[in-house]
């Protein structure tokens, strides 16, 4: 699971990401401020987010409230000192999915994100989705077309994954890139257009399938039906 970690507390900070890496077995990207982790929730694909209440340039609650007027549909859990009732319910109310006062237990932190963990991986009839003549299966990791299967890389697989959540919208190669090989990876935007024309070539047999549109100088945009 991929988790974005918001707090300006350094030591808490540290602590809370190399617990939920080593007990947890979570990727953990830290930001210290409300900026970073609005940028960073954009560009890249996060399964749940933990915001600090009380944060620099940007506190999580406004954080919290502009992805959601964004349609950002991920987890999202607020840390916080404020413990009163009102605050829980102005909390949640601006989006959040889980509220956690401080200070709090390392086990607790983990048995609420096993929770969201299992909301958000439980398997779903969008699990499989059907455009033209291929048929995706999330949970099996197969794409079929017209019954026969095509061979996907891991990194393929994850892109036509991406492509599909976002079909019909710009992908920047940055996006691409952060949500295929992580933050802070690497490798370059050759590696995204290299990736992105192999799948290309494979969905694309005699001009049949579904198209991915070269969006010059920014990046990519998939269309379900060609």
């Amino acid at each position: 699971m991929n988790i974005l970690l918001a707090e300006d507390d350094r030591k808490l900070g540290r602590l809370v990401k190399y617990m939920l890496e080593k007990k947890g077995g979570f990727h953990v990207d830290w930001v210290e401020n409300g900026e970073d982790a609005l940028d960073y929730a954009r560009e890249s694909a996060y399964d749940v987010l933990i915001l600090d209440w009380m944060m620099p340039l940007i506190d999580g609650i406004d954080v919290c409230k502009q992805l959601r007027c964004g349609n950002y549909g991920q987890a999202i859990v607020l840390l916080t000192a404020k413990d009163s009732l009102q605050d829980k319910i102005f909390g949640l109310d601006a989006g959040a999915d889980d509220y956690l006062t401080k200070p709090f237990e390392m086990d607790e932190l983990l048995a609420r994100l096993r929770v969201l963990a299992r909301r958000s991986f439980a398997p779903r009839k969008t699990d499989i989705v059907s455009f033209g003549n291929f048929t995706f299966n999330r949970s099996s990791h197969r794409l079929l077309r017209d019954d026969a299967e095509i061979q996907l890389s891991q990194r393929e697989y994850q892109l036509l994954d991406f492509f599909l959540q976002n079909a019909g919208n710009v992908l920047t190669r940055e996006a691409i890139l952060n949500r295929i090989w992580g933050l802070g990876s690497e490798v370059s935007y050759k590696n995204v257009d290299v990736t992105v024309k192999m799948l290309r070539d494979k969905l694309d047999v005699s001009g049949r399938g579904p198209a991915i549109h070269s969006i010059r100088g920014v990046g990519y945009r998939f269309e379900m039906d060609a």
